[in-house]
């Protein structure tokens, strides 16, 4: 067995707005299992809204309760092996740096076993759970279930701890199904969307339009590829991508922002049987006019979660150049200043990515 220490510092949530830093057990590698030594953790926008008590992960207003805590945060993570069990899976060894995929699958229920491991019924996902602990602590483990993966050890910190969440853009994306004749409109450029405007020009569309309340990013979104930016605080981007399409409306539409007027406004500028992809965890319940769906317009709605057969060709492609990643992180602090990272990601004021450094 390896040196490790004892103990550790963690991040550990206990209740909405109840996250305290405490030194903790560090995990130790059992049959199959792997511990890794944290290099960083990024802040998610999932993280702010289970911290500010989001029902969608803590329970309440029909949504049953997700969060088992007392439990380390944190999905977003790189790290290196310092700790293996027998019989791990792959060609991993001791000093390879390596991320995990964010859903450890049971392998056992009817998804896991046809291919769709994402949608894992029993849905073990680092970070919100305590049999699955995350990566805002010193140590992590890696379950021998979990689907791991080789990174780069000279890819910067800044370029790999962006695979988790662009990996996420990625099968969003291909959720879509874009042609090269379509006009996409993409609702929101956080760092997932982001992602989603290096995924989305692999796809050659006739024209990508982002939308984004700020204009700093809608800035990054035109230097990543975006051919047209709009702030829906500054003009009518329904309108004019009315007239843009000759008053059809755009083929694609993705939302990006969990903010449910994103959601209505998607309704009204996709055309009709376009295809409207919704990729966001919202804190509060969104409504819409579902008639548009049905009867006025015959729409294909499709959800998108998690990242499935994405993580390879997104280090690939983060490694090579084909998705952008210059100015997405915009902060980076230690561990002990998780609450000062929490504020900064939630304002999102000329801020991006948020990360740990653990």
């Amino acid at each position: 067995m390896s040196n490790l220490p004892e103990k550790m510092k963690a991040l550990v949530a206990y209740a909405p707005m109840d996250y305290r830093l405490e030194e903790v057990d560090v995990p130790r590698a059992g049959e199959g299992e792997i511990v890794i030594k944290l290099e960083a953790c990024g802040v998610c926008a999932g993280d702010i809204k289970a911290y500010r008590g989001a029902p969608s992960f803590w329970g309440g207003e029909g949504n049953p309760a997700y969060i088992k805590a007392p439990m380390i945060p944190g999905h977003e993570f790189i790290g290196t092996i310092v700790e293996m069990g027998p019989n791990v899976k792959g060609d991993f060894k001791l000093g390879d740096r390596v991320i995990s995929e964010q859903i450890v699958p049971c392998w056992e229920c009817k998804f896991c076993k046809t291919g769709r491991h994402w949608m894992c019924q029993k849905h073990d996902v680092y970070g919100f759970q305590n049999n699955v602990n995350g990566g805002m602590a010193e140590y992590m483990k890696f379950p021998k279930e979990s689907l791991n993966y080789h990174v780069p050890k000279d890819l910067p910190i800044e370029k790999a701890i962006l695979i988790e969440p662009y990996a996420c853009s990625k099968h969003c994306v291909d959720r879509g199904n874009i042609g090269n004749e379509d006009v996409v409109v993409l609702s929101g450029s956080g760092t997932l969307g982001l992602g989603m405007v290096g995924a989305i020009k692999q796809k050659n569309p006739k024209l990508l339009i982002v939308l984004d309340l700020k204009d700093d990013r809608l800035e990054l979104a035109k230097k990543f590829g975006a051919d047209m930016v709009m702030n829906p605080a500054k003009e009518n981007v329904i309108e004019k991508i009315m007239e843009l399409t000759e008053g059809y409306g755009c083929d694609v539409y993705i939302e990006a922002t969990g903010h449910p007027k994103s959601v209505q406004q998607g309704l009204e500028a996709i055309r009709k049987m376009g295809t409207f992809v919704e990729f966001s965890v919202f804190k509060d319940l969104a409504t819409a006019d579902w008639s548009i769906i049905s009867d006025r317009k015959e729409l294909n709605l499709f959800g998108a979660h998690l990242s499935p057969y994405c993580y390879e060709p997104v280090i690939e492609w983060i490694g090579n150049g084909k998705l952008p990643t210059e100015g997405v992180v915009t902060h980076k602090l230690p561990l002990e200043e998780w609450k000062k990272a929490f504020e900064i990601a939630e304002k999102g004021d000329n801020s991006l990515k948020v990360i740990l450094m653990t």
